[in-house]
């Protein structure tokens, strides 16, 4: 390591310090006089004793006993070092220099590792021009909440936290200090699953990959690193819930959605069709939020690949369901994306269009509590800094929840409906060398979420066409999409033609595609439409359900955060 003269100065590093070792030779020093005062240098003799006496035959001061290199410290004016250097056996006389501490890399390149699903949609590109989600507030009903710095403040170190409901037990939950944040005892019992704090790195982290090197440039971890948060808890430490308790969550973030400014509701969880949409109670109850103004963001399920899997409330016409997609291990190269082999795909039971995006969902890199459930099911997905991995649709909903945010800082006046169709107009699908798509609607929906396209695109009146919420919702009419079944059992929109509307519900996951800047569906978008319901059924089989409304146990029937599936 190279230094240069200097005074000494102890260097302070908040883990060391250090003294000299790397000398450079003294120069003739100027005359005695009111600047005469004594500084710091290394005297290097034959040994220790002559060093230590001859600092001290010319009135010196010894500091420091530096026997290995047969020298000492020591305290000398300009007159003494020129005394030193006029005796007859001369010691060597070096300045005492200033040593930076050789910081060894927390991470490769000195950084922390970037995420790249932020880049992969191009939000990087909106954080740029300062758009990271301020002003716009987003609810996560899901496991709870840890108070990790990264998602607890926004990028000015404020509080974001706007209030924490647990549906469970029908209680504020009290939020710890709001000074610097801290790791409290209680560590991982806000969130003993993990999944929901998994989800707000995705949609949230402020961190940085220039967290070590501050002055240099760096990429977010999160998708909307300034949006306010709201936590809402009906999901328990093995990541299950009562359909009771999610509506009551959900009820609360209605009745409180102007109190504390809420735009977005994140429901990455998911249960058996049991009935037509519109008679399932948490769906009725996710409706009535989109009837309120929130946006939400629901998971099609990790059951996929086989058609007609999304759960509910993926299944809801209305709302946003999100398929995943994965780059293969290699974020820099697109031309190996694929659909996720676990994505659950449609058409639902009335014969809708789902997913309606994709978004990235594989070994997606995001906190949970060293002690929380998932940690322990899955320690070897468990990295530095309570880093854990994990693909999912859960994740995939999370990062459009994101997008979503940026959406509403850039333009407030965004309806629900407006804002499902920029995403759906944006959306990039898989292309295959021939310029046909390899992925059809019923597993892609419109493509890949592209979230500055989407920001600033300016689409409206592209979805949900055909529908009216409030009839939906009162019973007064229902509604069917535009798929049904063909002679031969397969797929198809009714009444379309061409590339990507027919599917024999097959999938194949071997090849990789890019994801080009839009495929050219013939026609726009039909498949968010819906059409007045009649009793008929459009599948061969009919529907999974025998008297329309089988519901067991009432409201007390079981859901879940999206299951486990293995790393793609």
């Amino acid at each position: 390591m190279m230094t240069t003269l200097m005074t000494r100065r102890t260097l302070t590093t908040g883990v060391a310090t250090l003294v000299a070792c790397s000398l450079a030779l003294f120069g003739l020093l100027g005359p005695t006089g009111p600047g005469d005062e004594a500084v710091s240098f290394i005297v290097q003799g034959h040994d220790l004793a002559s060093a230590t006496a001859a600092v001290r035959d010319v009135g010196g001061t010894v500091t420091h006993e530096l026997g290995i290199i047969h020298a000492v410290g020591a305290e000398l004016t300009p007159t003494q070092v020129r005394a030193l250097r006029a005796a007859p056996d001369a010691p060597r006389i070096l300045e005492d220099s200033r040593v930076e501490v050789a910081k060894k890399p927390v991470k490769v390149d000195n950084t922390i590792p970037d995420t790249g699903y932020p880049s992969r949609v191009e939000a990087n590109l909106l954080h740029d021009e300062g758009i990271t989600g301020a002003g716009v507030n987003v609810a996560v009903l899901d496991t709870g909440w840890e108070n990790f710095g990264v998602f607890s403040l926004d990028t000015a170190g404020e509080w974001r936290v706007l209030k924490s409901y647990d549906a469970i037990q029908d209680v504020i939950v009290d939020l710890p200090w709001r000074g610097p944040v801290y790791y409290p005892p209680s560590w991982g019992e806000n969130d003993q699953n993990g999944h929901a704090s998994h989800l707000m790195s995705i949609m949230l982290s402020g961190m940085r990959t220039n967290y070590y090197e501050p002055d240099e440039p760096g990429l977010y971890h999160g998708l909307a690193p300034d949006a306010g948060l709201v936590v809402v808890k009906a999901f328990g430490p093995d990541g299950g819930a009562q359909s009771a308790d999610v509506i009551r969550g959900i009820d609360w973030i209605v009745q409180n959605k102007d109190v504390y400014g809420i735009r977005v509701l994140n429901c990455s969880f998911g249960a058996p069709v049991r009935s037509h949409y519109w008679e399932d109670p948490l769906n009725q109850a996710v409706m009535a939020a989109w009837e309120a103004g929130i946006v939400v963001v629901a998971s099609a399920g990790n059951n996929g690949p086989d058609p007609m899997t999304v759960g509910v409330p993926g299944n809801v016409p209305y709302v946003i369901t999100v398929g995943a997609m994965t780059d293969n291990y290699t974020p820099a190269d697109g031309s190996d994306d694929r659909l996720a082999s676990f994505s659950a795909t449609g058409p639902t039971y009335e014969g809708f269009v789902k997913p309606d995006v994709l978004a990235p969902g594989g070994h997606m890199m995001g906190l949970v509590p060293y002690n929380s459930t998932l940690y322990t099911d899955h320690p070897e997905f468990f990295g530095e800094e309570s880093r854990f991995t994990m693909s999912g649709t859960s994740q995939s909903a999370a990062l459009v929840s994101g997008i979503v945010t940026l959406m509403l800082q850039v333009d407030p006046t965004l309806t629900p409906e407006d804002v499902k169709c920029g995403l759906m107009a944006t959306a990039r699908a898989a292309q295959a060398p021939d310029g046909t798509t390899p992925y059809t609607v019923f597993q892609q929906g419109a493509g890949m979420v592209n979230a500055y396209d989407a920001a600033y695109g300016g689409h409206t009146g592209c979805a949900n066409g055909g529908m009216d919420i409030t009839k939906d919702l009162d019973g007064t009419e229902h509604y069917a999409g535009p798929a049904g079944q063909d002679a031969n059992g397969d797929f198809v929109l009714l009444g379309e033609t061409g590339d990507g509307t027919t599917w024999d519900g097959t999938y194949s996951g071997a090849d990789g595609y890019p994801w080009s800047d839009g495929y050219p569906w013939s026609d726009g978008y039909p498949w968010s439409d819906g059409y007045p319901w009649s009793d008929g059924y459009p599948w061969s089989d009919g529907y999974p359900w025998s008297d329309g409304y089988p519901w067991s146990n009432g409201l007390a029937e079981t859901m879940a955060i999206n299951v486990w599936v293995p790393q793609e």
